[in-house]
């Protein structure tokens, strides 16, 4: 028999039994994508040449770095576009997400944002918020749209047609954010792209591809998408990659947006990886296998949770298209109970208490638990929710399942000692 380490009450270990077992069919599921991300990965590799060389860096203006560019092709390969440009440089995923817009759009175009609106973080950038005058999209010209899902659940692709008659870019973004809308499955994108290209062959179609990658067997460029982004300290970046992102797709969008990042003229031509070149092509290496421990953490806790009482979306039982789960926890002091216990199963900072802080780029109070070895990476299980109805906190990652599965079994005992669980 296991020695309960951890205290947890036995209540709450027999029915983490019981969720597991329930749980095996989807769990050898997520092991079959994970097997088939990880030999496409691999022959990426190998099809690149990837050398002993690639991993090391350069500096000053990284002129002629090998590494940084047979990591681009690796990337691109992997995940099914013409080029790729992945960088350290990039602070996370909203830069290169701002980067992406910055470097397609001009004065005149019109943003066309597909499933309501995007991203807090990302709302700034485009000009819905913040002061006139800072620098966002609307400042230099550029028109926002937006096409609301029905019922806050299914993409509008008639209007969405109607309206990409006009955009440059339909922006389509993959996961929920902090909405609990559905995160859309590659063949949604797909279907909303063929939509907005049907009515605009010319428009493009980019993608928020963050906490997507690997968690299905396609990604968005195989199925019309012109360019995706994300960050290297969600899934690509398997936990190893210590910051960074990454915008693939289209070659000529590409190099537009390098021309943002760096300058025009220049483009991918130049920046030194200082050495970061290994941790990046590393953790895109394991990051198919360490995707499918963040996929199957998160089912583990909605069907641990759902057993509890507590609605999860998506269900335990539903497909998943990203690490994202949402546990609507129904009051705050369930919300803080969880987050405590969230913090105190993990390996780096368990000794410290979160709280609700006015985070910067979002309206409300939030409150982060994340032990994380890499400030901030989602890819390695955290949870966090805005203090706001109805009181839902989000749970990502979980580098490996056993000790992911121990974070959530924590969280769990920690809302039992504090007696908001009725076992």
């Amino acid at each position: 028999m296991t020695e309960n380490l951890f205290e947890i009450d036995e209540r709450i270990l027999a029915l983490a039994k019981q969720a597991e077992s329930e749980c095996s069919e989807i769990f050898a599921q997520t092991d079959e994508i994970a097997q088939y991300n990880g030999e496409k990965v691999l022959k990426a590799f190998i099809d690149n040449r990837v050398s002993e060389s690639c991993l090391k860096g350069t500096t000053g203006y990284g002129y002629g770095d090998c590494g940084r560019d047979t990591l681009d092709k690796v990337f691109a390969q992997a995940l099914g576009g013409e080029d790729a440009i992945v960088r350290h440089t990039f602070v996370n995923g909203t830069h290169a997400l701002s980067t992406a817009l910055f470097g397609v759009l001009r004065m005149g175009d019109t943003l066309l944002s597909c499933v309501g609106r995007p991203y807090d973080t990302l709302e700034g950038v485009i000009g819905l918020t913040g002061e006139k005058g800072s620098g966002s999209l609307m400042d230099f010209g550029v028109k926002y749209e937006q096409v609301d899902l029905i019922g806050e659940q299914t993409p509008d692709l008639e209007t969405i047609a109607q309206k990409a008659k006009t955009a440059k870019v339909a922006y389509i973004q993959r996961s929920r954010g902090y909405s609990l809308r559905p995160s859309l499955t590659v063949d949604i994108i797909g279907k909303i792209a063929q939509a907005a290209k049907a009515a605009n062959p010319d428009i493009i179609v980019m993608v928020d591809n963050c906490y997507g990658e690997f968690v299905e067997k396609q990604e968005p460029l195989s199925v019309g998408a012109d360019l995706i982004i994300g960050s290297l300290i969600k899934n690509p970046g398997g936990g190893i990659a210590s910051t960074g992102g990454y915008i693939c797709g289209r070659a000529d969008l590409v190099e537009k947006c390098a021309d943002r990042l760096t300058c025009v003229g220049m483009g991918k031509e130049v920046g030194c990886t200082l050495g970061q070149n290994r941790e990046m092509l590393l953790g895109f290496f394991l990051s198919p296998q360490t995707v499918a421990s963040a996929v199957k953490t998160s089912i583990f806790a909605c069907r641990l949770f759902e057993k509890l009482g507590f609605k999860t979306l998506p269900e335990s039982s539903e497909t998943r298209t990203d690490i994202i789960a949402s546990i609507l926890l129904e009051n705050e002091q369930n919300l803080t109970a969880f987050c405590k216990g969230i913090q105190k199963g993990s390996p780096v900072d368990s000794f410290v208490t979160p709280e609700a802080w006015d985070m910067p780029g979002y309206e409300s109070k939030v409150i982060m638990a994340a032990g994380a070895f890499t400030m901030g990476a989602s890819i390695e299980l955290s949870a966090d929710a805005p203090i706001r109805e109805p009181f839902a906190v989000w749970l990502q990652g979980g580098i490996t399942y056993p000790s992911g599965r121990m974070g959530i079994l924590v969280a769990a005992n920690e809302m039992c000692k504090s007696g908001l669980l009725k076992l």
